[in-house]
């Protein structure tokens, strides 16, 4: 069967229109979609300067940074997950978040998952500031 070449050529068929698309200059065009879970796309998208003040609260005091982005998201604070789950959810996702840092930073896994953290919420501000859709 892994040897028949018309396997091959319907595995081809199948897959041609939907991972790539020829272009006008010849090149070819893949889209990459990363997969997140679903704490990870509860980080809220706030103003760069609040983003750049978590990552610091996170940096010094684990979790503090992200506690505080879970209000953002009740103050109008944009995120993937809020079309699906709401916007309760999506800040008690954010809360559990929080905590989980704060409990875990005594391994020292909670301080660099809260220095992460609030290094994606810069990045999702300097998106948002640049006029880059929500979903890079």
């Amino acid at each position: 069967m892994f040897n028949d070449p018309l396997h091959f050529k319907q595995i081809e068929e199948k897959w041609a229109n939907k991972l790539w698309a020829p272009t006008a200059g010849g090149g070819i065009v893949v889209e990459v979609r990363e997969k997140k879970g679903p704490l990870r796309a509860a980080i809220p998208t706030m103003p760069f300067p609040v983003a750049v003040i978590c990552l610091f609260l996170n940096t010094f005091i684990p979790g503090l940074g992200t506690f505080i982005s879970a209000f953002t998201v009740l103050c109008g604070a944009r995120s993937e997950l809020i079309s699906e789950r709401g916007v309760c959810c999506v800040f008690w996702l954010n809360v559990a978040a929080a905590l989980i840092q704060i409990l875990t930073a005594v391994i020292m896994v909670g301080w660099i998952m809260s220095i992460f953290w609030g290094m994606d919420m810069v990045i999702l501000a300097s998106y948002r500031d640049q006029g880059f859709p929500q979903d890079v």
